[in-house]
């Protein structure tokens, strides 16, 4: 049997594929056009775009493109194309657009493996502390208390309850610091959030940086939805450790994602986890660069589909604004926008401080107007509800959120993307008030 190749295996139209994204008109935020740039199913609503992203059809086929090159020829592809050439290519391309030296820049396959890989490399000594926000990602609790098991660090998890000022945040934290100082232990290392998850609001990270240095603490960031969700300016910043997802805010192929570590601790980064064939056994320093280069057998092309995205990205437009800074303001108003919508078709509200800064992101949490009985089944009945309402918007109604138990309430995560515009919020929002009024039915009736 005769096996058709498809235009793509030829190295050389990878260039070609990009010119083709660089001819592409102006695309406006929420238009239809801009919808029918993504390979969504038809009538679906992606109103979760933070749990997993997605990318445009246009970078689609530069990944297919590598993805075929790669079975044309699997060991010269790997050997002699992408590992001592696209590759490094590729971080030059990430580098040049958070505006940091390359030899800073590394790719893992999610933030969760990059901050993971920052906390295991640590070394820890008795009375160590690593602090962190109850706030954070679920996983890195875990990661934080296997730690504890495993290795003399302690923890000091600091409760936050949102909504919450910035400040009370900045507060909290210096007074955990002082805490772990005055039973004369080390605060050894931070852990903290650009947004947050569950629920998902900005956190004061620049200012917990700066914290940091003045007590001698590592930063370690938690930057998931950080890289093209926000402006970043790592060089200001200059935190010690940083990981963020590229799959999800930058229009990249999952997995891919970010570790930034400079240059005076790039040591301490001996090894990736597994290790791969980059370790440098001691007392020789390790290559930080040639440690994640090699971790075995990965499926690594959408590592290299970092160009594409960033070349279609300056194709959008809103409001007078083009590329990154079309993207991100149209995000923020739509989020804003959005979630007012819903609220008010609910009857409810926008999780928000006094200061209104915990929305200034892509993202809005909307309180559902659900309410079940007090005793000691309520958590598990709320946690069921919720995941009941998560599953009926995604069958019934082609519509994905994000429904999720805090403060004794339910409330509904709802990503804005530049395929969205307020009417996908609103038919969201008449989706979850039926849906949740299913709900207190089929629990009161």
């Amino acid at each position: 049997m005769q096996i058709k190749m498809s235009r793509m295996t030829d190295s050389s139209s990878a260039e070609g594929l990009l010119e083709e994204i660089r001819r592409l008109k102006s695309i406006e935020c929420g238009s239809e056009e801009a919808k029918t740039s993504f390979a969504f199913d038809e009538g679906y609503t992606f109103l979760n775009h933070g749990s997993y992203g997605t990318y445009p059809i246009a970078v689609r086929d530069v990944y297919r493109h590598f993805q075929e090159r790669s079975e044309a020829q699997p060991d010269t592809f790997v050997r002699y194309e992408y590992r001592p050439n696209l590759l490094d290519a590729s971080r030059r391309v990430i580098a040049d657009y958070l505006d940091v030296p390359v030899e800073t820049c590394v790719y893992t396959v999610n933030a969760s493996m990059g901050i993971d890989t920052v906390l295991r490399n640590i070394s820890y000594e008795p009375g160590d502390v690593i602090l962190c926000f109850t706030s954070i990602y679920g996983s890195f609790g875990y990661t934080i208390q296997h730690l504890t098991e495993t290795t003399p660090a302690e923890a000091k998890p600091i409760a936050l309850e949102y909504p919450i000022s910035d400040e009370f945040v900045v507060k909290a934290f210096q007074n955990a610091i002082e805490e772990v100082l005055a039973e004369g232990k080390k605060p050894r290392l931070a852990l903290f959030d650009t947004i947050s998850s569950l629920p998902a609001v900005r956190v004061p990270f620049e200012q917990l940086t700066k914290i940091c240095k003045q007590y001698g603490i590592f930063s370690c960031i938690d930057g998931a939805h950080g890289v093209g969700h926000m402006p970043l300016d790592l060089r200001t910043l200059d935190p010690d450790f940083f990981s963020s997802n590229l799959h999800k805010w930058l229009h990249v192929p999952r997995g891919c994602a970010i570790i930034y570590t400079p240059g005076r601790n790039q040591h301490l980064l001996r090894t990736t986890f597994p290790t791969g064939f980059g370790f440098v056994a001691q007392p020789d320093p390790p290559n930080y660069v040639a440690n994640f280069a090699n971790l075995g057998t990965l499926n690594d092309t959408s590592y290299l589909c970092i160009e594409a995205a960033l070349e279609w990205r300056k194709k959008l437009t809103w409001n007078g604004k083009a590329g990154e800074e079309a993207i991100m303001s149209y995000t923020l108003y739509l989020a804003k926008t959005g979630g007012q919508a819903v609220a008010s078709i609910l009857g409810t509200e926008v999780m928000d401080n006094s200061e209104h800064t915990l929305a200034q992101c892509g993202m809005t949490n909307v309180r559902l107007p659900v309410s079940l009985q007090s005793g000691s089944e309520r958590s598990k009945s709320l946690s069921t509800t919720a995941a009941w309402i998560q599953r009926t918007m995604t069958f019934e109604h082609k519509t994905a959120v994000n429904a999720f138990v805090y403060g004794n309430c339910i409330w509904v995560r709802l990503s804005a993307q530049v395929y969205l515009n307020v009417s996908d919020f609103e038919r969201a929002g008449h989706a979850l008030k039926a849906v949740c009024e299913r709900a207190m039915q089929e629990k009161t009736g």
